[in-house]
């Protein structure tokens, strides 16, 4: 065996890095291991190249200088300063993959490693739907979409999530034809139905085709690119093919099983309220308490047998996809590391469509609230009432937008908001605050907000639940 670590990080994405960091300040003996970029998707391959992009396109900026921002946003793919920075934090790091192979011992890459303490971030993977002919394709994922200098002339974005939006955006703002397949009903299909409605007329009047109530059945190969045949009986040729159909925990070839650890490919790696990995089902997973008030489903994690004590956050636990929840995760797997009991609570967790509009949802929303069986009353507005729609018009000629937010009747609470919206991310912000603190209703409708502003538009529904409740 190498060398013996107190922690060992299993993936140096946002919630590897900040467990690693924090732990490694507070005197413990760290190492991470990191098999592509330390930094992870995000830096690289999600969240900063994508907003880059979407800004050069509001800005109207041609696809070269989109490309030179957005390539020196990223760092033109180059780690050396993230893995900088974790060395001088006094983090070890070890390049390559990491594969545990008994209890208390990891192996990267041929050479054996021990560890008191194991934390896996390992992050996700793109999910490709399963297709007739599609694995002989030139597949586009997120990844390459968000790093080719390419800009094809018809795209086909398989997926209408918020990565598929954003990316169709970014890509139909700079003259691609943009086709968007998508088996839901409409756009963003977990979230409140306004919502993929309103972004879809955005998309729409970029030019951006929309095929939505169907799916793609057989893809293949022509002379003069790539051809899907749709469940419909449309079909569509294209320059190239986007997958955007959701991300999946990446959890094989960790060497979980030998802990025990019985982690589901979809679902991810079973943790508690605290972070820490359970060997045998627990009552609620994390992503069952989206949205929900607190619970505490009680510590089911087998201490014996596991060669110490293993914790797991981000995206390999299941939840859905973000970074702000995968550092969250990160943070409260640092706090119990260091013996300070912290238990997620993921009553409001922001989910965000950094488009134009944008889309802010956070807690229930209403989807989610009838898959459940739960209860709640809504209340909303037109934001094209307030003074700042008023003074204020995009560049594309979008002013409306709408918010809706839901309470909890039998408890007189907001538990959920959705907004679409410019800047919808900042000014909805204060509602994952509500929610999270459970602030009455009436204190709610007391707080002023500047004039003028959109979060002026939170104030009608906030007015008509307290009144209702």
């Amino acid at each position: 065996m190498t060398e013996h670590y107190e922690v060992m990080v299993v993936g140096g994405g946002v919630a590897g890095q900040h467990v690693a960091i924090e732990l490694a300040q507070a005197g413990r003996a760290v190492a991470l291991v990191e098999s592509r970029l330390v930094g992870g998707e995000r830096p690289y391959f999600a969240c900063l190249p994508s907003k880059s992009l979407l800004h050069s396109a509001q800005r109207g900026e041609t696809w070269e200088l989109a490309i030179a921002r957005r390539d020196r946003v990223t760092g033109h793919l180059d780690d050396s300063a993230a893995a900088a920075r974790m060395a001088d934090a006094g983090v070890t790091v070890l390049r390559g993959h990491g594969r545990i192979r008994e209890p208390g011992s990891l192996e990267v890459d041929g050479h054996r490693h021990g560890f008191t303490e194991l934390v896996v971030c390992a992050g996700g993977e793109p999910a490709v739907p399963a297709v007739a002919g599609i694995a002989d394709l030139p597949l586009w994922t997120t990844d390459e979409a968000l790093t080719s200098p390419d800009l094809p002339r018809r795209l086909v974005v398989l997926g209408g999530d918020a990565a598929g939006c954003e990316l169709a955006q970014i890509y139909a703002a700079f003259g691609s034809q943009v086709t968007v397949v998508e088996p839901g009903e409409r756009l963003l299909a977990t979230e409140a139905p306004f919502a993929g409605d309103h972004l879809a007329d955005a998309l729409r009047r970029l030019g951006t085709d929309l095929r939505l109530r169907t799916r793609v059945i057989v893809a293949e190969r022509t002379e003069s690119g790539p051809r899907l045949r749709l469940a419909d009986g449309a079909v569509i040729e294209a320059d190239r093919i986007l997958v955007s159909a959701g991300r999946l925990p990446r959890v094989s070839g960790l060497g979980l099983e030998t802990l025990g650890i019985a982690a589901d490919p979809v679902r991810g790696v079973p943790v508690d309220v605290t972070c820490q990995v359970v060997t045998g089902p627990p009552a609620l997973l994390p992503h069952d308490l989206q949205g929900l008030p607190s619970e505490n489903p009680g510590r089911h994690v087998a201490e014996d047998g596991l060669g110490g004590r293993v914790w797991a956050a981000g995206d390999v636990t299941g939840m859905t996809p973000s970074t702000h929840l995968a550092l969250y995760q990160a943070r409260v797997v640092v706090a119990n590391v260091l013996g300070k009991r912290q238990e997620a609570d993921y009553r409001a967790i922001p989910r965000a469509v950094r488009t134009t509009p944008s889309v802010y949802a956070v807690g229930l929303s209403p989807v989610r609230a009838e898959e459940m069986g739960i209860g709640l009353i809504a209340a909303g507005t037109e934001l094209a009432g307030t003074a700042r729609a008023a003074v204020e018009e995009d560049e594309r000629g979008f002013t409306g937008g709408r918010v809706e937010l839901y309470a909890d009747p039998a408890r007189g609470v907001l538990v959920g908001g959705t907004a679409v919206g410019l800047y919808a991310e900042e000014w909805m912000a204060e509602i994952a605050l509500a929610i999270r603190a459970e602030i009455r209703l009436d204190v709610l409708t007391d707080v002023i907000h500047a004039f003028p502003t959109y979060g002026e538009a939170i104030e009608p529904p906030l007015r008509e639940l307290a009144e209702r409740l």
